[in-house]
C-alpha cells in the first residue's frame, strides 16, 4: 500500500512541477548577452586577385528570367493544372520555336530543346527542361512543367527602355 501512495505521490509532483513550469515559462527563460570578442583581419588567401568573384552565378533556376529585373519584370505566376495555367498566356501568344535567341536589353535567352539558357554578363542560368517560352505583343511568356507534375507559367514585360529583339 505505501508502495501506491509514493508512486501517485510522484505523479501530483511532477504534474505540479510541469503545470508550475508552463504557468511561469516566460519568468524562468534562459537569456544569453552578447559577448563582444576581438579578431584580428585575417590576410586574403594566396592566389590570383579576386580568384572566387569574377566567375558570376550559374545553376538551373526555374524563376531565372525574374532574376534580372533590368532586362524583364514579372507580371504574374499562376500554377495548377495545365490546362487552367495555359488558359493563362496573353492574347496572341505563340510558342518561340527551338534553337532561338533573343535579347533583351543586356541579357541574352536561348532556347535550346526544352531547356532554356538565360546570360547576362558572367552570370548564367538554365530553366530546367521541360519549359517552354511563348511571345505575345509586349511580353514573354514561360511555361514550365514542374518535377512533381505542377504545372509553372510566370509572364514577363520587358523593362523600361528596353526591347525584345530576335
Amino acid at each position: 500500500m505505501l508502495r501506491y501512495f509514493v508512486l501517485a505521490s510522484a505523479i501530483v509532483v511532477g504534474a505540479c512541477v510541469v503545470i508550475a513550469g508552463w504557468v511561469n515559462r516566460d519568468l524562468i527563460r534562459i537569456k544569453i548577452a552578447s559577448v563582444y570578442a576581438p579578431a584580428h583581419p585575417r590576410p586574403q588567401p594566396s592566389g590570383a586577385p579576386g580568384a572566387g568573384s569574377a566567375g558570376g552565378l550559374r545553376g538551373d533556376a526555374p524563376w531565372a528570367l525574374s532574376v534580372f529585373p533590368e532586362c524583364l519584370t514579372q507580371t504574374s505566376h499562376s500554377t495548377g493544372p495545365r490546362r487552367y495555367v495555359l488558359g493563362r498566356l496573353p492574347g496572341g501568344a505563340v510558342p518561340i520555336a527551338a534553337p532561338a535567341s533573343l535579347n533583351v536589353g543586356d541579357c541574352t535567352i536561348v532556347v535550346a530543346g526544352d531547356a532554356i539558357f538565360v546570360r547576362r554578363g558572367a552570370d548564367r542560368f538554365r530553366i530546367p527542361p521541360p519549359a517552354r517560352l511563348y511571345r505575345a505583343p509586349g511580353s514573354l511568356a514561360l511555361f514550365r512543367q514542374a518535377a512533381g507534375g505542377g504545372n509553372d507559367l510566370r509572364v514577363y514585360e520587358p523593362s523600361k527602355g528596353t526591347t525584345v529583339h530576335p
